[in-house]
């Protein structure tokens, strides 16, 4: 199947680890030229320097996509640098564990900041580019956590369906352009050691017991493929919602999670 994604530039953002980390490897061995925007300029550059390694194109960015400012200002530097951008993915997000009553709000503040007002702020630094350029694809790393609600996980539930919804919203706006969104919902996603970055919620917050083999095997039993996901599992998803092989593809949420939610 050919994707048609050499020479396009890519944006993903959260990604010098884990699932963003494959995400940018698997577009950049389409041919695409990848810009790792990361708030983390170690985790970023590595995952740069390991694109370019491989014979393909790799900007780094370092940004807080919890701000509008550092968020436009790498758009438009990308755009001076490379000429354009062809896709966006919003995968950079943050989870702690706790239930609701528990939990205090500065983490529901950072939890709605990262996982919702990034993909707000991201999204629209890109569309005007897009709607100029009548083109472009748009992926939202959302979760199965937004489509049926998680224990311990009630505003990250409440902020990824809120993704899948506006995701749906705004595909329907600018489809007109033709520009395309869609949202992609992992289940338990658990890479190799190295995938992690030193800003990953992985090693920043309490979700790092779910690394653990016991944890591990117990998750598996609620998957009916029997096995937690990979990085990878969630990157080639993500990169056939960006192609053109899925040019007639919008508005929708696909769960990549082994059949945690069937809906």
């Amino acid at each position: 199947m050919e994707l048609h994604l050499a020479g396009k530039t890519v944006i993903v953002t959260g990604s010098g680890s884990n699932i963003g980390r494959a995400i940018a490897h698997t577009f950049a061995g389409e041919g695409a030229r990848v810009v790792i925007a990361d708030i983390s300029a170690k985790d970023g550059l590595r995952v740069a320097d390991e694109i370019k390694t491989s014979g393909a194109r790799a900007l780094f960015v370092q940004v807080d996509v919890t701000r509008p400012d550092q968020i436009e200002a790498m758009v438009s530097r990308v755009i001076e640098e490379l000429g354009r951008i062809d896709v966006l993915v919003n995968n950079a997000g943050w989870d702690h564990l706790g239930l609701f009553i528990d939990k205090p709000r500065e983490e529901w503040v950072r939890e709605v900041d990262i996982n919702f007002w990034s993909v707000i702020n991201c999204t629209r630094a890109v569309l005007g580019h897009m709607i100029e350029q009548k083109s472009g694809a748009i992926v939202n790393v959302s979760s199965d956590a937004g489509r049926m609600g998680e224990y311990q996980e009630a505003v990250y539930s409440g902020c990824k369906g809120g993704v899948i919804a506006m995701t749906k919203a705004i595909a329907r706006e600018v489809g007109c352009h033709g520009i395309r969104l869609n949202a992609v919902c992992p289940g338990a996603t658990v890479g190799a050691p190295e995938d992690y970055g030193d800003s990953s919620m992985w090693r920043t917050s309490d979700m790092s017991r779910l690394l653990t083999a016991e944890a591990q095997e117990k998750m598996k039993k609620a998957y009916p493929l029997r096995r937690v996901g990979t990085p990878q599992d969630i990157a080639r998803s993500v990169v056939f919602l960006s192609s053109d092989a899925a040019s007639w593809v919008t508005g929708q949420t696909l769960s990549v999670s082994g059949g945690y939610t069937m809906m």
